[in-house]
């Protein structure tokens, strides 16, 4: 698998090059926006990790770059730990984020949560109400109408259609979509939440995904 690594900062650049390089991956870096795009194009990497605040091009516009002709997982780093900065990389296109400063184990777990959502398995067509996805694919519809999702969104909804009408636990969520033990504080699946439904929804169609307070959340009519 390979992965590309943005960041302005030489040290930071090293270290998270060595560190995958030991684990087995091909790792791609780059110093700036400008850089990371020509880099992405050449390479076509498997996953991206991208700074933030870098001169130039930020790591927001990347992102975005990235995401309107891709679903390639990007895993955002930022020094700035506000939930605002948080929801703005999110919003962006990135998969997950980390703040700086950050344990590289915590990286690593995160860079293969991410990964392991790209490994092909057999397709199906999961259905639900008025609502497909197929896995091989990546396609979701609904009433007929395609509804373009990033990959963590994908993931997300992926989980919810396979357990149509039970009730699932945040700690659950977190667990299988992310893949690693999230802050309690996080707002994460809310963000996400908040983003399935804007483009399930479009149009005044009835709501699929509900809240059931203090617990989790429920995929029903």
């Amino acid at each position: 698998m390979r992965i590309l690594v943005v960041d302005d900062d030489p040290e930071i650049l090293s270290v998270i090059r060595r560190g995958l390089a030991y684990e087995g991956y091909t790792v791609d870096t780059a110093a700036d926006g400008a850089e990371a795009l020509a880099k992405a194009r050449e390479k076509e990497p498997d996953l991206v990790i991208l700074d933030i605040m870098m001169p130039g091009i930020d790591g927001i516009e990347v992102a975005k770059r990235l995401r309107a002709g891709s679903d390639i997982p990007i895993l955002m780093l930022t020094a700035k730990g506000t939930v605002a900065d948080k929801v703005s990389g999110l919003e962006s296109g990135a998969d997950d984020y980390m703040v700086k400063p950050f344990a590289f184990d915590e990286l690593l777990a995160r860079v293969k949560a991410l990964l392991r959502r790209r490994q092909p398995r057999e397709w199906e067509v999961l259905t639900f109400s008025d609502l497909s996805l197929n896995t091989g694919t990546r396609e979701v519809r609904r009433g007929g109408e395609m509804v373009e999702l990033t990959a963590q969104e994908f993931t997300l909804l992926e989980l919810f259609i396979r357990h149509p009408r039970q009730v699932l636990k945040r700690d659950m969520v977190y667990e299988k979509v992310w893949g690693y033990d999230f802050e309690g504080t996080s707002n994460v699946i809310e963000v996400y939440i908040r983003y399935l439904r804007s483009k399930l929804e479009i149009g005044g169609l009835p709501r699929l995904i509900h809240t059931v307070r203090g617990v989790g959340y429920v995929l029903k009519e």
